[in-house]
Order: C-alpha cells, then sequence, then structure tokens
C-alpha cells in the first residue's frame, strides 16, 4: 500500500506544472481564441495595425522605456551570445514603446498600435496567483488630448462586448492626483507625497493623518458613481488645480455614454505604475477581478505621449460564453477529397477515418460526408 502511493506520488510529481501556471484544454482554449479574435478584430476596424515583439529582450530597454516598471519581478536570464541580461516580458505596453521610439520612429501620427502575446511574471498575488497572461491591447501614440483618451476606453469597451461580455463597468483613476495637489493647492514635503500615496490607496484614515496628509481626508470620500463623485471633486477643487482634469474626466465619460457603468476612485494606484493624468480600470459582469487597465503614460527615451489599454484574454475569457465552433464532418474512408476541401473553404472542420471501429459521434463530429453531400449525425 505504501509502495503504491509512493509510486502514485512520483508519477503525479513529473507531472505537476509549476505554481500559477496551467494547460488550457480544448473548451477553454476555444473560448480564448475566439475572445482574442473577437478583440483584435475590433482594434483592426478601428484603424490598430498589429504588431509583434519578441518574448525576451533585454532587461535594460525594457526598464529605460516605462517609469515604475519593476524588472525585479521579471524572469531574467544571461544572454550567451551578448552576456548582458536578458528579461521575459511581464507587459507588453513598454515595447510597443520601443518600437514607436525606434522602427516606427518616422510613421505618422498619430499612431495606432495593436498587439496580443504571453507576458509572464515571476510571483503572482494572492488574488490573483496566475503568473502567465495572454495580454492584448491598443496603444494610441503622439496624442495626449481627451478625444484620444475617449477613443481608448470606448474602444476597450467595444472590445469586451464583442467577446460577449456583459455587464460592463468601467473605474476612472486619476494617477497623478497627488502630485498635482501636493505641488500648490494641498502643499506636501517631497518626503511625504509617497507616504500620503500609500495611504490613500489603503483608504486608511487614521493612517494618512499620522503621516501628515489631514488635509487629503475628503478625498477618500470623493469615489463611488461617477457623477456624484465627480461632484465631491469640484468641491474639493476650490483653488482649480484639478479643473482641467476633471473637465476631462466628464468629456470621456460622456463618450461612453449608457455603453457601460461608469465610476470614479481618484485615488486608486494599484497597477497604474506608469500612469499619467487618465487611468481606468475595466470589468464585467461574472469575472473574477478586472477585464483589463488603460490610461495615458508617457514612453521613457522619447518622452512621447501615448494612451493605450490591456486586456486580459485568458482571465476575461472565464465569463465569455462558450466558442460555436463551426460543424464538425466526418469523413469516412475513401471520401470525396474535393467535396471535403471545399467544406474546409466555407468554414467547416473536418475528421478523416482513421480506423473502422471509430464512433464519429463520441468523437465530436455533427455531420458526416457522404459522397458529396452531408447528413446530420
Amino acid at each position: 500500500m505504501i509502495w503504491g502511493r509512493e509510486r502514485a506520488d512520483m508519477t503525479n510529481s513529473t507531472d505537476l506544472l509549476p505554481e500559477g501556471l496551467e494547460d488550457r484544454l480544448p473548451a477553454s482554449a476555444a473560448r480564448i481564441t475566439a475572445a482574442m479574435r473577437a478583440c483584435l478584430d475590433v482594434l483592426n476596424g478601428h484603424g490598430y495595425d498589429r504588431v509583434r515583439p519578441p518574448l525576451l529582450e533585454f532587461e535594460d530597454s525594457l526598464a529605460s522605456r516605462m517609469v515604475g516598471l519593476r524588472t525585479r519581478t521579471m524572469f531574467r536570464f544571461v544572454d550567451p551570445a551578448s552576456l548582458r541580461t536578458l528579461s521575459l516580458r511581464s507587459d507588453i505596453t513598454p515595447q510597443i514603446g520601443r518600437i514607436a521610439a525606434t522602427s516606427l520612429q518616422n510613421a505618422p501620427r498619430p499612431l495606432r498600435l495593436a498587439y496580443c502575446g504571453e507576458t509572464a511574471v515571476m510571483k503572482a498575488s494572492q488574488l490573483d496567483p496566475a503568473r502567465e497572461r495572454l495580454q492584448l491591447g491598443g496603444e494610441l501614440i503622439g496624442a495626449d488630448t481627451v478625444a484620444a483618451a475617449s477613443e481608448i476606453v470606448t474602444l476597450s469597451v467595444e472590445a469586451l462586448h464583442a467577446a460577449g461580455l456583459t455587464g460592463i463597468s468601467v473605474d476612472f483613476t486619476l494617477p497623478d492626483l497627488v502630485d498635482t495637489l501636493a505641488a500648490s493647492a494641498l502643499p506636501l514635503e517631497a518626503e511625504q507625497i509617497e507616504a500620503v500615496r500609500g495611504e490613500l490607496d489603503t483608504k486608511d484614515a487614521g493612517g494618512l493623518k499620522s503621516v501628515g496628509g489631514e488635509a487629503y481626508l475628503p478625498l477618500l470620500y470623493a469615489t463611488g458613481s461617477f457623477a456624484e463623485a465627480l461632484s465631491k471633486l469640484r468641491e474639493l477643487d476650490v483653488g482649480g488645480a484639478l479643473a482641467t482634469r476633471l473637465d476631462g474626466l466628464e468629456a470621456i465619460a460622456a463618450s461612453i455614454g449608457d455603453k457601460a457603468r461608469i465610476t470614479l476612485d481618484p485615488t486608486e494606484r494599484h497597477g497604474f505604475e506608469y500612469q499619467s493624468w487618465f487611468g481606468f480600470t475595466i470589468y464585467a459582469e461574472g469575472l473574477r477581478g478586472a477585464a483589463g487597465r488603460g490610461g495615458t503614460y508617457r514612453i521613457g527615451g522619447s518622452d512621447e505621449a501615448a494612451t493605450g489599454f490591456t486586456l486580459y484574454v485568458d482571465r476575461l475569457a472565464e465569463a465569455a460564453p462558450n466558442a460555436k465552433g463551426p460543424r464538425l464532418v466526418y469523413l469516412p474512408t475513401g471520401h470525396d477529397q474535393q467535396a471535403a476541401a471545399q467544406l474546409r473553404a466555407e468554414g467547416a472542420r473536418t475528421l478523416a477515418q482513421i480506423s473502422p471501429d471509430e464512433a464519429p459521434v463520441i468523437l465530436g463530429c455533427t455531420h458526416r460526408l457522404n459522397g458529396n453531400t452531408l447528413s446530420e449525425l
């Protein structure tokens, strides 16, 4: 009995995947693929050209393109060719910034780029244990305007709708809010700014007072439904330091209309390490955690303005409807090759007979080819 258990344990251990990684079996892979295609079709339809950056890059190159990018969370290797440190990307956005600043630096602006690819991190959080993600997004480079931000937000909402998700909500934030207020309206010493940011992020009123940020307490309550939270922020903005930002938020919200529910949490900074004046998180009904994030930022090296969004396709596919694949046609031995080719050209999938004892229905076939005609199984 003990020997059997040890043998089972030994066999199972060789088949285990690392923590935070998983296989995607046919049904799950089909949902992910369908969601990916739907989202990419939306981006393509709005003039976003797809690029495919490499999985690995030099660590210093990735770090230089985006302020706040933490390379210590990435898998790192020594390149045997150059002896420089390589990093396995944890975010594709910095790579898009590099492409825009180098290979496409002379392309007309605004530049619209789309992407989709795998990313990985060394360690995930308890709330989101996945260490590998399929990241898809669009970047509008060369414009830092309300119009650019509006296009990006509405595009992300449209992409989720196209993937079959419902109950979509968008939560706005102002990533540089503390810096803006500390510079004039609510002055802070340089060493206080990060502490105040941290306490606002954790919504800790007592902690905020202890670090000298008592004047920032009203920001903790300027959250919730967009109209109500925006009104509270306008009441707090006596000196007008936030006026242009708040006007911008209102215009962006108007562009979304009734396509999504809109909320506002102006002090939220989780996931907004490099965004500047505007950021947003997007959610959908039935989805654990966020479907994606986006906002405005500056590309390191060129300092060019950009606005973009990222969707986590494997995550949002959990709430997407089951993919309805094309019919699967069973092709018996000696079938009409030309008829089978025509079926595939029309979008059907075919499954050729291999052995005489096959059961087409058990194999998942929906139809059978008889001569050059189909019969339903």
